[in-house]
């Protein structure tokens, strides 16, 4: 069953109409199967144990019963030393179900893990437009935890105590089945008690693992946005804000830890209670002769070793309903599916050789598309309004309008990070569709307005999954201006960037996203405002370099500044999701509509910018716009 989040529901509230114990521990078992023969020897091993815990009550009545009686040493002698072999036996038996388990839980929850985070990878970019990260970080840490806690000391090792139970009541019924009747008496409390707490304890560890990942969410945020915080003093307000989420959190487990306090308390009390019953019940079977005074030390111990796994059942529900609360988080994630972005079909029809020639040379078109965010319901918010033109290779189209005219939404939707709700995206005539989104992909060189870094090393960075060189990296770096930057590192490119690249500057992260780019000799090359973090110098280059690689590619550009798509083959003017304008730069200009007073305005800037500033200033300027400064 799959399951799609709603852009206003939180998998909070998805958890809290449902439950799903027996099903969740079908699926978490899957997860065992290929460890089998670890579950396998972990359970000889238990059940080992659980028959040595019946040698001692035995040779206990032996002694009380035989030896002390006909005062036979050597049987006392010998009953000790098979008390102590037993545990010696149960030590090693203890020491590798342990191991055993434990290796059980780690390869679960590193496979776990894994199928986690392959998973999200392959979400739709709508599915964390509303989910927060730090929300997925707790699905792959925390929750993954307790679920090692289930299968580390819960599942194996409860069907361990559960075979102690039945090997110890088998005993006791043997031994004497009217004093075992006795000793079970309260046996039917210890149920009552477990499933008055059982609903209780579900909900408080449901309660814990929401508001840890509420906790994530907020420290991913604020932390991200550190910046921010700090330049606008929120530093008080966010730490009221977090010592909120952090009382509730904390709440929520004084909760759980109370009903846990009363549950354990609640069956060692019941414990005493059955040994005061065998008691009274022995001592007047042993006064009249029909019981002797073994038997009943033997039914002490055996009563004892019978409601102690009963007590390490408590302990191990505990550790259940922690599980089942993280697991119904895992599995709601496992089971959404990115509803934007259906599996791509194989191509079967077509031009001949689409796909061949299409790694030399593609040809989009945007076919009358329509696209809104989210749901939309009965009258959607259309951000593109049938939207059409043609980018042929060797050909610049430019997206130029105010900020929402749904410039970036077009190249969203060509990368199909989202897809249209009417019309179609072609490529070389081709729904793109209808192509492996990896393949699609593959094709297009991307170079961001929010650059992101990875914290690796430069190469990995530039070249990603292009099997390349490193000669071929500096080819490509050299191509923009980004082999200065490289050169300039200590490490040149074995050199490792801080988290989202934040050992370098702004500029230079941009002259090696660029590199990125074309280091994979794309067929389409598409450019959000790519130069707007470079100084003019740096700018210049990346132009010139830009001229040569654009020819034969297919290039798509998003600008603001319009003085760098004056040479565009073709100018869209976006304007709230509608093409309202298209041509050439000096097309657009001798129309005098919306193209030319964005040009005149932002020319008009300038200009009295320019005549403004002072020489001091004019000078400052260029000191901050020069490569040695950062960019």
């Amino acid at each position: 069953m799959a399951a799609t989040l709603s852009p206003h529901a939180s998998d909070e509230d998805f958890e809290a109409r449902k439950g799903y114990d027996r099903r969740l521990v079908r699926r978490l078992l899957v997860y065992v199967r290929p460890y089998r023969p670890l579950v396998a020897g972990a359970l000889v091993l238990l059940m080992t144990d659980g028959l040595l815990q019946l040698v001692g009550p035995v040779l206990t009545q032996q002694v009380i019963d035989v030896a002390l009686p006909t005062r036979d040493a050597a049987l006392a002698w010998r009953a000790a030393l098979l008390f102590a072999g037993s545990l010696v036996v149960g030590f090693v038996c203890s020491y590798g179900e342990t191991m055993l388990t434990t290796l059980l839980g780690q390869r679960v929850m590193r496979d776990l893990r894994q199928q986690l985070f392959e998973h999200v990878q392959r979400l739709s970019i709508g599915f964390y437009d509303r989910t927060p990260v730090g929300r997925l970080v707790t699905r792959v840490t925390s929750d993954v935890e307790s679920l090692n806690e289930l299968f580390t000391a819960g599942v194996v090792a409860g069907l361990g105590d559960l075979f102690t139970l039945l090997a110890i009541a088998a005993m006791m019924i043997f031994t004497d089945w009217r004093l075992a009747l006795a000793s079970f008496a309260v046996i039917p409390l210890v149920y009552l008690t477990s499933h008055l707490f059982q609903q209780r304890v579900r909900v408080a560890y449901r309660d814990i693992r929401t508001r840890l990942a509420r906790i994530n969410a907020s420290l991913q945020e604020r932390i991200t946005g550190m910046r921010v915080v700090q330049l606008f003093g929120r530093e008080h307000d966010e730490a009221l804000r977090f010592e909120t989420l952090n009382r509730g959190h904390l709440d929520a487990h004084l909760r759980s830890i109370t009903i846990y306090a009363l549950y354990f308390p609640a069956i060692e009390f019941l414990t005493s209670l059955a040994l005061a019953i065998l008691l009274v019940a022995g001592a007047h079977r042993v006064g009249v002769g029909s019981l002797s005074v073994g038997v009943v030390a033997a039914f002490l111990q055996l009563l004892r070793r019978f409601y102690q796994p009963l007590q390490d059942l408590a302990d191990k529900f505990n550790t259940l309903q922690q599980a089942m609360a993280a697991s119904e988080r895992i599995f709601l994630l496992l089971d959404t599916t990115p509803a934007e972005a259906p599996p791509a079909k194989v191509l079967t029809s077509g031009p001949p050789a689409a796909r061949e020639r299409m790694e030399e040379a593609v040809t989009i078109a945007f076919e009358d598309v329509w696209f809104h965010y989210g749901e939309g319901g009965d009258t959607p918010a259309w951000v593109l309004r049938g939207v059409s033109f043609v980018a042929k290779p060797g050909e610049t189209v430019a997206l130029v309008g105010h900020t929402g005219a749904g410039k970036t939404t077009i190249v969203n939707l060509l990368l199909r990070f989202y897809e249209p709700q009417r019309g179609r995206i072609t490529a070389n005539g081709v729904d793109v569709r209808d192509l492996p989104i990896e393949e699609w992909r593959r094709l297009i060189g991307y170079v961001q307005q929010d650059i992101f870094l990875f914290a690796a090393d430069v190469r990995t960075n530039v070249r990603l999954d292009a099997p390349l060189d490193d000669a071929s990296v500096m080819m490509a770096a050299a191509q923009v201006g980004a082999d200065r930057v490289i050169e300039r590192l200590p490490a040149r490119l074995d050199q490792v960037l801080g988290e989202r690249g934040a050992s370098v500057s702004v500029g230079e992260r941009q002259l090696l996203s660029f590199a990125r780019a074309i280091a994979a000799d794309p067929a389409v090359l598409v450019l959000d405002e790519a130069t707007s973090a470079v100084d003019s110098h740096a700018e210049a280059e990346i132009q010139r370099a830009l001229a040569t690689l654009m020819r034969g590619r297919t290039t798509i550009a998003i600008a603001h500044r319009l003085s760098t798509v004056v040479g565009a083959t073709e100018i869209l003017v976006l304007h709230h999701g509608e093409v309202r304008e298209r041509g050439t730069h000096a097309e657009l200009r001798a129309m005098h509509g919306l193209y030319d007073r964005l040009y005149r305005l932002q020319a008009g800037e300038v200009t009295e910018r320019r005549r403004t500033e002072t020489p001091d200033a004019k000078a400052s300027s260029t000191a901050l716009a020069s490569p040695q400064s950062g960019g």
